[in-house]
């Protein structure tokens, strides 16, 4: 069985305090890339909503054009930072997800931009699972009054090191998406994310390990920093977790950066020791990856 990850790799998830200036969140972002890089990595996530503030009466003002791609510079500033990012950086940039505006329809997605070290836009997903709860007397959220949901599962190819699934915050909780991935080959599943201090308390890990348990691959979130004078508070914890449901790092609820070796060969020494690969029953159960699936990337 070919290695999912070609070669060891370093991840860094930043994990960023936006504000209500685009520019300065930008510039910010561009400064904590690039200490992750000097650290040695080579993918770099940034948060959900990271270049703005989070809620939904944000997202019509802060969102850009995206389409048709590339966008200009005034349609879509932080579509050139990152890409001019990826390249100064010389890493694979996920950038977080971005309030998007597709003009044609006039509707609203949560977008997460993904660019090649040499600037290239490789992939775009646009938040599959809007983010619609009411739990009384804590927290009701409702993107659907404002956003559109995706409706395409994001693979991504990194040729020097293998193949990575990109979603975003809610969609960590529909497990389906995170099998159909591994199924397909990802090494790594990817999830930027502003879980609150509600629901952060209860599952923000327990869905990491989760995934990265059902999957065994490795797992990355990153939150943005809590911020309590915002009206939204994320939970942060931004965190590395490995392929057999270990959390390998975790920050607190500040800003910081954690940069984490991704191990050649460690998803076949856990697949070999608990061979749940081999022991699927689909005999009894469908093959979920072997349905009608809409990818992009």
């Amino acid at each position: 069985m070919a290695q999912l990850l070609k070669k060891s790799v370093k991840l860094a998830l930043v994990q960023l305090a936006s504000t209500a200036d685009k520019a300065h969140n930008l510039s910010h972002a561009r400064t904590k890339v690039l200490e992750a890089t000097s650290a040695g990595a080579k993918i770099v996530v940034l948060p959900e909503c990271f270049n703005s503030p989070y809620g939904t009466k944000y997202f019509p003002q802060y969102a850009e054009t995206l389409l048709p791609s590339p966008p200009t510079e005034k349609q879509s500033p932080t579509f050139h930072a990152l890409s001019k990012l990826a390249k100064e950086a010389n890493a694979y940039i996920v950038g977080g997800s971005i309030p998007e505006l597709e003009e044609k329809t006039d509707k609203l997605y949560n977008t997460s931009l993904t660019f090649a070290p040499s600037g290239e836009l490789l992939a775009t997903h646009r938040k599959v699972h809007l983010f619609d709860i009411d739990i009384p007397g804590k927290i009701k959220f409702r993107e659907s009054d404002v956003l559109s949901p995706g409706n395409k599962l994001t693979l991504i190819d990194l040729p020097e090191y293998g193949t990575i699934a990109v979603a975003i915050c809610y969609d960590i909780r529909f497990p389906e998406l995170a099998t159909i991935a591994a199924r397909k080959g990802a090494f790594l599943l990817l999830y930027p994310g502003a879980f609150n201090l509600t629901t952060g308390a209860l599952h923000w890990e327990l869905q990491a390990r989760a995934r990265a348990m059902d999957n065994q691959v490795y797992v990355g979130l990153c939150s943005p920093a809590r911020d309590m004078q915002a009206e939204y508070n994320a939970w942060g914890h931004s965190m590395a977790v490995g392929p057999n449901a270990e959390v390998l790092q975790e920050l607190d609820e500040k800003e910081g950066v954690v940069v984490q070796e991704l191990q050649a060969g460690r998803i076949e020494e856990v697949r070999k020791g608990i061979p749940v690969y081999e022991q699927r029953r689909f005999d009894v159960y469908p093959d979920v990856s072997e349905g009608k699936i809409k990818f992009e990337g």
